[in-house]
């Protein structure tokens, strides 16, 4: 449990212990507070500097007052025994070569990827379509999407023996004439489930949906099939409205974009989006902690201390320039990638807790116009202090004089920077981004992550007490907000907070996308972000968020809405509940007997787990007032991998419906069942198990004689909101959240393109 001296529980405390804390070993001493930590890791980083005394220093103030926040692999490995991991966070692995020795190839490297932690993203655009013609062996292609679930069950396999937890993208392009099955591959199978998707988007493709133009889908030089553009273009707009998937990448404004279009081509990201990178390529990642650098907040005179940012910036590029040459890697091909470009991503946190320290409004003009200046002052920062290392240690290996400062991002620095790039060079290639800062952001003292709006002032959060399995309820509240509670005193009062207190739902779509825009405009790769909407916001509207993510210069973009089709999702109004119909419970002292014949109904279930179908029969008995009740249920599969498993529990349901003429609980205690392994999409749903998808067929069952309400049919969005109006919302701020496949509760959100339980702290990018 965390916990600070008073008792209190401190959720910095609790993530510091789990996640970061070393436990010590023979040559190295326990963690006993966050300070040494951060004393441990600047040691380790300040090894290889002439003035190791200096450094050490340097490094630990930035950390130390968590006004810089090296990624958690940095955190919890430098200056550790541990030799089979990587503080690298991400990966993009090597070009699929279209043949078996190269697809396995690839299995295996991100397989030992995966090993040591890193996140890893492919491009499977490279494997020929389904169904073509695998010259010499007069055989069909089993296509991209086939291979795509042999990684995925490498990754899983990874994840349960014990590594922390895998994480991959897949990217396709737009032209592929596998596109359309990869767009919906998510929805009824559960053997992707490891993978984020995002289809890579070409400007020639969005200006073909414009045109309402042919689109020629094509692999090796061949057309596979001729579609509609606008047609496929709706097809990945259905899908993410509904299902949250895919995202898309803008490819070729990526390359064009790319600092080093000169001397390498990107084609897939990182699983999150905010680091699109070449084969083998690597990124190491930090951030500011913008929360930090208010002065006088919540005052007339509030302002951003900018000179305490670029101080910590132009450490924190030493700092993670020295890992690069720590770092332990996967693969000598990402070592040498790495060392070669020196590619880092510097970004930001509590962008959103620094808005409400200066009384801005997340979303307004005044909020967007800081956002840009904001990221405009942290990478001039960190160019400048990259120059200033390139004069002392040397430019990146692949620098080239006058081709990098040629580049279109170069172009958009200052003149007197890019003059000192062209002659002194530069050390690192690439310097900012903005990523996923979840738990890092915890450890903080919860801001806000990354350049996300605070999605809830305060919440619960489920702890456990000691070593029994007893949890305890504890607050968890957002930095600012706490602050801000403290600074009012006695004279706080929660109903009455200043308009610019506002939280994710009251911020319309296009708000979200002009703030990811005026950080883009200053960011040399990418940003991750979740574009949250409301689940009534109507798809008339939806359907141009990705366009309009086009038109203002983006280089991807993801969106979440909750949905029926996403199982766990709530979606019903506050206080609303939904009420079962009459049936009562009749008392016997002993089941009745069962007659020699029952009627029935005899419902199918189809699941990726098996090539068998399974077949669920539920007979009913009659009443003598003409009502209807469940007496038993049979399984029937021709798989006899789950025949002594299936037969237990057609005998202990029968028990219950036999003692229960309405065991509506038991559709619940089926439906909560998650499998470790990952579930699957059934009709548009998200089913966590077999078991869960025997108590939805319980449910119909019920519902079709009377016992159970039928569960609710999805709703129809109206009203369409101006561009500065947010949706109005009659939901909770805890409404949209999913249940958490870990502690069971509804707090599971999406942000940051990560799924993350406020509850319990389970977490998952993708």
């Amino acid at each position: 449990m965390g916990s600070t001296e008073s008792g209190k529980y401190d959720i910095s405390y609790e993530i510091w212990a789990k996640k970061y804390r070393y436990q010590g070993c023979a040559e190295i001493q326990k963690d006993e507070t966050p300070e040494d930590t951060f004393r441990r890791v600047a040691r380790a980083i300040a090894s290889n500097e002439k003035d190791r005394v200096k450094w050490e220093k340097e490094f630990y103030s930035i950390m130390s007052g968590f006004q810089f926040l090296p990624g958690g692999r940095i955190l919890a490995n430098a200056g550790t025994r541990r030799t089979e991991v990587t503080m690298f966070n991400c990966f993009v692995m090597n070009k699929i070569n279209d043949s078996i020795e190269g697809i396995f190839e690839t299995v295996k490297e991100s397989a030992l990827t995966q090993k040591q932690g890193g996140g890893v993203g492919f491009d499977f655009s490279t494997i020929r379509p389904a169904g073509s013609n695998i010259k010499g062996c007069e055989a069909s292609a089993s296509g991209p999407l086939s291979f795509m679930q042999v990684l995925d069950s490498t990754c899983r396999t990874i994840m349960s023996a014990g590594q922390r937890r895998g994480a991959q993208m897949g990217v396709m392009r737009c032209d592929h004439p596998d596109i359309e099955a990869f767009i919906t591959a998510k929805r009824n199978n559960a053997a992707l489930q490891m993978f984020n998707l995002s289809v890579a988007v070409t400007s020639k493709f969005l200006e073909a949906v414009k045109a309402d133009a042919p689109w020629d889908l094509i692999f090796d030089g061949k057309v596979y099939k001729t579609v509609k553009a606008r047609e496929l273009w709706e097809l990945i707009m259905h899908s993410t409205y509904d299902f949250a998937e895919p995202g898309f990448i803008l490819i070729d404004r990526i390359n064009q974009m790319n600092n080093l279009y000169y001397c390498e081509e990107i084609r897939a990201t990182n699983p999150c989006g905010e680091q699109p990178l070449p084969p083998y390529g690597a990124c190491l990642l930090g951030s500011v902690n913008l929360s930090r650098f208010a002065k006088n907040p919540f005052t007339s005179e509030a302002t951003l201390d900018k000179e305490g940012v670029v101080r910590a910036i132009s450490i924190a590029v030493r700092m993670l320039d020295n890992v690069v040459d720590l770092s332990n890697y996967p693969l000598p091909e990402q070592k040498l990638e790495a060392e070669s470009k020196r590619r880092m991503g510097i970004g930001i946190t509590g962008l959103a807790d620094l808005f409400l320290f200066l009384g801005v409004k997340y979303g307004s003009d005044e909020s967007i116009r800081l956002a840009s200046d904001i990221m405009k002052t942290i990478t001039h920062a960190a160019y400048r202090a990259s120059v200033e290392l390139a004069k002392e240690k040397g430019a990146f290996k692949l620098f080239d004089a006058d081709k990098y400062p040629a580049g279109a991002f170069i172009s958009t620095l200052p003149e007197d920077l890019r003059k000192d790039i062209r002659k002194y060079g530069i050390r690192n290639s690439h310097l900012t981004t903005v990523a996923p800062t979840g738990t890092i952001s915890l450890f903080a003292g919860n801001v806000s992550s990354g350049l996300e709006p605070v999605f809830a002032f305060q919440y619960t959060r489920k702890i456990r007490n000691g070593s029994d399995d007893t949890t305890t309820d504890a607050e968890v509240v957002d930095y600012a907000y706490k602050c801000y509670r403290d600074y009012k005193g006695a004279l706080f009062d929660p109903k009455k907070l200043p308009d610019y207190f506002v939280s994710s739902s009251d911020i319309p779509p296009v708000r979200h996308l002009e703030i990811q825009a005026a950080l883009q405009e200053y960011v040399d790769s990418s940003i991750s972000k979740t574009i949250n909407i409301p689940t009534e916001y109507p798809y008339e509207d939806f359907k141009n968020i990705y366009l309009s993510a086009y038109e203002k210069g983006l280089k991807g973009c993801t969106t979440f809405r909750p949905s029926e089709q996403i199982s766990g999702v709530l979606v019903a109004k506050k206080d609303e509940k939904k009420k079962e119909l009459e049936h009562p419970i009749i008392v016997r002292p002993q089941p009745p007997k069962r007659p020699q014949e029952l009627e029935g109904t005899t419902y199918k279930i189809r699941t990726p787990l098996a090539a068998d179908a399974l077949y669920v029969t539920i007979n009913d008995l009659v009443e003598e007032d003409g009502r209807r009740r469940p007496y038993e249920i049979f399984i029937n599969t021709k798989n006899l991998q789950y025949f002594s498993w299936i037969v237990a529990m057609t005998r202990l349901i029968s028990s219950v419906f036999r003692h229960d003429p309405a065991p509506r609980f038991l559709v619940e205690e089926l439906k909560s069942i998650y499998d470790p392994n990952g579930g699957y999409f059934s009709e548009g749903t998200y089913i966590p198990s077999l078991a869960a998808d025997i108590g939805r067929v319980i449910e119909k069952h019920l519902a079709k004689i009377g016992i159970m309400t039928p569960p609710p049919k999805r709703k129809t969005a109206s009203a369409k909101p101006t561009d500065d109006q947010a949706v109005p919302q009659d939901m909770s701020q805890f409404n949209g959240m999913m249940i958490c496949p870990v502690c069971s509760e509804r707090k599971l959100i999406m942000e940051e393109n990560c799924v993350k339980c406020l509850s319990c702290g389970h977490s998952k990018c993708g």
